[in-house]
Formats: C-alpha cells, sequence, structure tokens
C-alpha cells in the first residue's frame, strides 16, 4: 500500500475516524487499534512477513527485559549478543544471503544452478532494515543503560510497527517514540492542519517532482552506452533531486501522518543540497540513519581503539561508511558508494596549517565553488547508487570523462521540469520551517490558501498515475 495511493488514502480516514472516535482518555484502546491497523498495513504488502515482524518485536522485547532483571555481565552480553544476532541474522537471511552465495560461486568458479536463488531475490520483506535497526538500538541502548526497559509488550509493539514510518523510516530512537505510546495524545486542531499540510507538501515532491524526473533518470540510465557526457551527467545530477524528492517526500508524509494521532518523529532531511561538504550532507541528508550509525557502529569502533588518532578515526569512518552503502542493498554498486563517501569524508577531516580541517576551509568558501564542489561529488557518488551494475557505472563515469557523443540531452519530460526550480525556491524561501507551508496562515489569506490547496490537489490527481514505488522502499 503506496503513500502516494488511494488505497492508503482510504486506509488512513478509516483509521484516523476511528483512532479519535474512542477518544483521548482510551489510550490503551487507542495502542490496540494503532497496532492492529499498522499490522493490517504491512499485511497488505505481503502477509507472509507479520510473523518476522511480531518475532522481531518478541525477541527485543523479551531481550530487553531480561536485560532490566539481570546484572551478572556475561548474562547480560549473552542477552544482548542474542539480539544482535537474531536482528543481523534476520538481514543477512533475507537481504544479503543470494549476494554472499553468489559472490561465493563466482570467486571459487562454481556454476551456479539454474533457479537456486530465485526465492531469495524476490522474499525481502519490505521495511526489513529500517525496523530492525530500531529494535536492535533499544536493546542496545537497554544494555548501556541508555534506555529503561518497558514492562508494556502493547506499547512495545506498537513502537516497532507504527505504520506512518514502519517500510522507510525515520528510524526513531526508542527514548523520542516509545513514551509516545505512553502518553495521553489531545487532539489539536492545530496539529492536524500541520499534518495533512505535510501530507500535501510531501505528495507534492513525491509524485510532481520525483515521479517527474524519474521517467529522465530512467531511460538514460537504462541504456547508458547510447547517451553522450552531457546527458549522462544531466541524468546524474536529476537523480539526486529525485532521491532528494522521493525520500524527504516520503519523510513528510510520514511526519505528516503521525501528526494526525498526536505523535511527533524525528526530522529526517535539513536541506541536504546546501551543504558545502560531504560532511556536512551526510548531517542533513538522512538524519535518523547517520546517527544509528554514528552511536553504535562509528563511535564503538574509534573506543575500541586505545590510541584515537586521526588514522583511527579514518579507519572505523571508512568502515562505517560501507556498511551505510551495503545497509542500502546487497550489490556492489551501493558498496562501493559507501566507500567513495568514506574516503572523501576521510579527505574532508585531514588538517591544514591554516584551518582546523579541510571541512572547516570548505565551509568558508563561497557558495558558487560549494555548489561546483558538492555536485560533483554527488553526481559521482549517485551514480553508483542508481547503476544497475558495477560495468554499468564505469560505463557512464568513462563516457563522461572521454566527453563521448550520443543522444541529444533528454526531453523526454519537457516544461515539466519546471516543478524542481518550483520545489528549490520554496524551499530556499521558507528554509527556516521545517517544510514550506508549514506557516501558511500567515503568508496567504484563507481564500487564497484554498485556492492554493485545490490547486495542488488537482495537480496531484492529475499526474498521479502511474503510481511509483518509493525508492527507499527497496532497502
Amino acid at each position: 500500500m503506496l503513500f502516494n495511493s488511494f488505497d492508503f488514502g482510504f486506509f488512513l480516514v478509516i483509521v484516523y475516524g476511528l483512532y479519535w472516535a474512542l477518544g483521548s482518555r482510551r489510550r490503551i484502546t487507542q495502542n490496540v487499534l494503532l497496532l492492529v491497523a499498522s499490522y493490517v498495513f504491512y499485511g497488505l504488502w505481503d502477509w507472509r512477513f507479520l510473523g518476522l515482524l511480531a518475532a522481531s518485536s518478541l525477541v527485543d522485547f523479551g531481550a530487553a527485559y531480561a536485560l532490566s532483571k539481570t546484572r551478572t555481565p556475561w548474562k547480560r552480553q549473552l542477552l544482548l549478543w542474542s539480539s544482535v544476532g537474531w536482528n543481523l541474522g534476520v538481514l543477512i537471511a533475507f537481504k544479503y544471503f543470494h549476494f554472499f552465495l553468489s559472490e561465493f560461486y563466482t570467486l571459487f568458479h562454481i556454476q551456479v544452478p539454474e533457479g537456486s536463488f530465485t526465492i531469495w531475490t524476490i522474499l525481502i520483506p519490505v521495511g526489513l532494515s529500517f525496523y530492525t535497526f530500531q529494535t536492535l538500538g533499544y536493546t542496545i541502548d537497554v544494555y548501556r543503560g541508555k534506555q529503561p526497559a518497558t514492562q508494556n509488550a502493547l506499547q512495545f509493539f506498537c513502537f516497532v510497527s507504527f505504520f506512518p514510518q514502519l517500510v522507510a523510516g525515520p528510524i526513531e530512537r526508542a527514548k523520542k517514540l516509545l513514551p509516545q505510546f505512553q502518553e495521553e495524545r489531545e487532539f489539536v486542531v492545530s496539529q492536524q492542519k500541520e499534518g495533512l499540510r505535510q501530507i500535501l507538501w510531501g505528495l507534492l515532491k513525491k509524485i510532481l517532482v520525483a515521479d517527474t524526473l524519474g521517467i529522465a533518470v530512467t531511460t538514460i540510465f537504462e541504456q547508458p552506452e547510447a547517451y553522450g557526457s552531457l546527458s549522462l551527467v544531466y541524468a546524474a545530477v536529476l537523480f539526486s533531486f529525485q532521491m532528494y524528492g522521493d525520500f524527504s517526500g516520503y519523510t513528510d508524509i510520514a511526519i505528516g501522518t503521525a501528526k494526525l494521532f498526536g505523535f511527533r518523529l524525528s526530522r529526517n532531511f535539513n536541506l541536504p543540497y546546501l551543504a558545502k561538504s560531504i560532511s556536512e550532507f551526510w548531517q542533513r541528508w538522512h538524519i535518523t540513519l547517520t546517527n544509528w550509525f554514528t552511536v553504535y557502529v562509528y563511535a564503538p569502533l574509534v573506543r575500541y581503539r586505545k590510541r584515537q588518532n586521526f588514522v583511527a578515526s579514518a579507519m572505523a569512518l571508512l568502515v562505517t561508511m560501507t556498511l551505510i552503502g551495503f545497509w542500502h542493498g546487497a550489490n556492489w554498486t551501493f558498496i562501493c558508494f559507501g566507500i567513495f563517501n568514506g574516503i572523501i569524508l576521510i579527505v574532508e577531516r585531514i588538517p591544514l596549517r591554516s584551518t582546523q580541517s579541510i571541512r572547516s576551509w570548505l565551509s568558508k568558501q563561497s557558495r558558487f565553488f560549494s555548489l561546483i564542489y558538492f555536485f560533483t561529488l554527488t553526481s559521482i557518488s549517485s551514480i553508483f547508487f542508481r547503476a544497475t551494475s558495477i560495468d554499468d557505472a564505469w560505463v557512464i563515469l568513462q563516457r563522461i570523462v572521454s566527453l563521448s557523443e550520443g543522444a541529444p540531452l533528454s526531453t523526454i519530460i519537457g516544461w515539466k521540469l519546471l516543478v524542481l526550480p518550483a520545489m528549490i525556491g520554496a524551499e530556499l524561501i521558507f528554509r527556516k520551517n521545517a517544510y514550506p507551508m508549514q506557516e501558511l496562515e500567515r503568508w496567504l489569506p484563507k481564500p487564497a490558501r484554498w485556492a492554493l490547496y485545490y490547486l495542488f490537489i488537482f495537480l496531484l490527481v492529475r499526474y498521479a498515475a502511474p503510481q511509483e514505488a518509493f525508492i527507499y522502499f527497496q532497502f
């Protein structure tokens, strides 16, 4: 059930009506409704994986509960590693098994039996990488003493499966989201308006921007050898904005939907393309994932080294970014994407004589220089991210560097490309807000606001088909 589908709109209206009809004082009943609705929502993707979602919730709830009842070091470590083993084991089994086994066969020149891995390439539970990280982070926090273990299974199961952010985040820390299931949620009209406006803005970014740009991007990336260097650069830049419109659009819909039910989710994007360095970009892009890897991977790796020097932090950073790349998918393209970003981040941390680091030097440069530097690197990065194989990525890079000729610049999306500067302009003008329509009541009178709403809704309905899945749903 896609967020940009009429089915989801129908589902949301029903759940929303029942939820507030119960009343704020019936918090437990509301939680039951949210849990049932979340499992129905997930089951409509593939009901066969409902058991896996429930099992992950049960394992981490039980592990954290047991951690709170024992102080014996070896028992606590056993419980922690049981949780880590389960979550990583599930990820490897469903998402990486085919990759590792096929690479093993390739390494030893073993002929792969036809159809051997078919089931493993099809059966990948949607949102697996997101909810396993969310539950695993909870158990680690309980082990470290930074999060009390909840003894309420209903609240924890809701925390894991909350449908607005279940399939593609934000990846919430337990200390922020879990307490919200313990509190009464009041119906606040202003919050409902904010939620609806943010959903509308997310749909605009997804349908009018991301899906429109995706037409040209897909056309060029599917046959890179047929296009010249300018067309390939054009596609790489467009893909960067397509991915932003797609994923940040999803996040706006998720945050807006959560607001309708009285919940607050974390901000996941903060104008990432205004960054002056790749280091700053990763502080603005997919913020909850970056924070997760920083807290649970990078920081422990740095602490593990007795001497915390530049080389130690650089190696920890490279490992972390490689894992972030691999988190996105079982493909060498994603691994190269992570390694490339890791190398750039290390280079930006190299100390200079006049300034603290290259990163700080970059922050002082002009906006024009920053745009050239930043988009050159992000475009190269996006090629690895978008290409279907390493071979295709190298073909694209070679044709760009050699200034190859080919088919002319794609005009396949024509005048509709104007939606991109419109989105960029809106986010720049209202960059102090969480999203451009946040304080619309301050800027426009009621008749003008409603005229704008109807215009946006008309455009969404007009260009809603065919429905395109969100890019990050595959991760």
